[in-house]
Order: structure tokens, then C-alpha cells, then sequence
């Protein structure tokens, strides 16, 4: 029984290594996912203000692009559209 102890603790910090790898793998994969998707979103809400301000230069209606605009629309999505073209409309920003 002592033989097998001991052949076991050569192998024993590869497998603590393994067990920690996956628990931080567990721990951090929800945070990872939450940034990629606000991220993701942030540079949709980029494309969307670049549409809004090239097309809606026929019409008068312009927002300036930057990242805290774009990340209230990528948060938001359309009612973040909608504030801040009332926000605009109101003379805020």
C-alpha cells in the first residue's frame, strides 16, 4: 500500500495543477463571456450610430460617435437609440 502512495505523489502536483486549471476555468468563464458580449455589443452600437449619422445627416438627425455613445447603445440597443436622440433633441449632450 505504501509502494502505491508514493507513486501516486509524483503524479500528485500535475493533478492539483489539472484541478485548478478547470476550477478558474469554471470561475472566470461567465465574467470572460460577460465582457465579449459588451464588447461585441459596443461595437455593434458603433456601426449603428455610423448608419444613424450617415444616413440620418439627410434629415438632420446626428450623434456623435464615440464609446460612450456606442456603448449605451450596445447595452441598451434601440431604446438606447431612442435616448440618445432625445437626449440630443433636449440639448444634454
Amino acid at each position: 500500500m505504501e509502494k502505491f502512495f508514493e507513486s501516486i505523489g509524483g503524479a500528485m502536483p500535475g493533478v492539483v495543477t489539472v484541478v485548478l486549471v478547470l476550477v478558474c476555468i469554471l470561475i472566470f468563464t461567465k465574467p470572460i463571456r460577460f465582457i465579449l458580449k459588451l464588447l461585441i455589443n459596443t461595437l455593434i452600437g458603433f456601426v449603428v450610430l455610423i448608419l444613424i449619422n450617415k444616413f440620418g445627416a439627410y434629415i438632420g438627425v446626428t450623434l456623435g460617435v464615440n464609446w460612450i455613445n456606442a456603448a449605451v447603445v450596445g447595452i441598451l440597443g434601440v431604446p438606447g437609440v431612442a435616448l440618445l436622440l432625445i437626449l440630443r433633441w433636449l440639448m444634454i449632450i
